[in-house]
Order: structure tokens, then C-alpha cells, then sequence
């Protein structure tokens, strides 16, 4: 009884430290599947798409490339996001576009009349893209995942910042990340 006791002790406590070790790791990838992201930090974000903006003009991260872009993905009836976007607009937009970073809002499946009034009602000035079908954003974050979210890409393609939902710590964050990336050479 006395060694099935010492070996169960031996166990949880080996069990116990194995958990922490474990969690001190780097769990950005862990973390970012939890958020329903496909990509993490570090990959080469997907390119092979057109983004096709509400004023009709097309680009794409490939004609991007060699400028700092945030992708915000978003819907009119996100709650969240619309909370999210006048942050945007002021922290990220004004204050860095002209310092090469495009913002562009990725809205998630609706017709260009609803992106359109969108625009309007959030009173931004950053171009929004439409997303027929989600399929830019399955390129990014799993089909059933929500939307508020932004990919921060370098000048290289590399994915360097995620975020979900509307934090303000996670928010501040961004907007360091992008401050840090203007400041990078290039």
C-alpha cells in the first residue's frame, strides 16, 4: 500500500511539473488554434487571393509586398468589430499610412451594398474588401471561427501579429507591433 502511495505521489508530482513546463513553452501556436487561426505568427501569409475593394479597385498581398499590411477581418453585424473598427481607424489608419501600412478590412460574406452602407455607418476611412463566401478568410482562420480578427504582415509576407476579438491590452499590443514594424529597415 505504502509503495502504491509513494508511486502516485512520484506520479502527480511528476505529472504537476510536466503541466508547467508544458505551459511556460511558447504556446502561440496552441493559442492561435484555440482563436480558430489556420496560420500562426511566423508563417508566410496566403497570397493567392484578390481582394476586390467597395470602391471597385482590386489588389492583392502579392502587390502589397514590401509594405506593412493589416488585415481586419469583419462583418456589419459584428458587434465587437464595430467596436474595434474607430480604434482602428484612429490608432492604426491616420496615425502609420503614411509611414507604408495598408489597413484593409476583409468583410466576411456580405454583398457589396451591405459593405457599402457599412462603410458609411463606421464612418472609416480605410477600404474594406469584399469576401463572397468567406474564402479569404478560410485562407486564415477555420470556416466556423469568428470574425474580429487582424493579421499583421510584414513587408516580407510573414504573418507578425494576431488578435481576436476586441481587447485593449491586446489592441495596445498591435499597435506597438505596427509601430515596431514601420521603424524596421527595409
Amino acid at each position: 500500500m505504502k509503495t502504491i502511495r509513494l508511486t502516485l505521489i512520484g506520479f502527480l508530482i511528476g505529472f504537476t511539473f510536466n503541466v508547467a513546463a508544458r505551459s511556460e513553452q511558447d504556446t502561440s501556436q496552441t493559442k492561435d488554434a484555440d482563436r480558430g487561426y489556420i496560420v500562426q505568427v511566423g508563417d508566410q501569409a496566403p497570397d493567392n487571393f484578390e481582394l476586390v475593394l467597395h470602391d471597385g479597385s482590386k489588389t492583392s498581398l502579392k502587390e502589397l509586398r514590401g509594405k506593412i499590411v493589416l488585415l481586419q477581418f469583419t462583418a456589419s453585424w459584428c458587434v465587437v468589430c464595430r467596436k474595434e473598427m474607430p480604434y482602428l481607424e484612429r490608432d492604426i489608419w491616420q496615425a502609420y499610412k503614411d509611414k507604408d501600412v495598408v489597413l484593409i478590412g476583409v468583410d466576411r460574406d456580405e454583398p457589396l451594398e451591405t459593405v457599402l452602407k457599412f462603410h458609411r455607418d463606421m464612418n472609416i476611412t480605410y477600404p474594406l474588401a469584399l469576401d463572397p463566401g468567406a474564402g479569404i478568410f478560410q485562407q486564415f482562420a477555420d470556416k466556423k471561427a469568428g470574425v474580429t480578427r487582424n493579421v499583421l504582415i510584414d513587408r516580407t509576407g510573414k504573418i507578425r501579429f494576431l488578435t481576436r476579438l476586441y481587447d485593449e491590452a491586446e489592441f495596445a499590443q498591435l499597435v506597438q507591433a505596427v509601430d515596431n514594424l514601420t521603424k524596421e529597415q527595409h
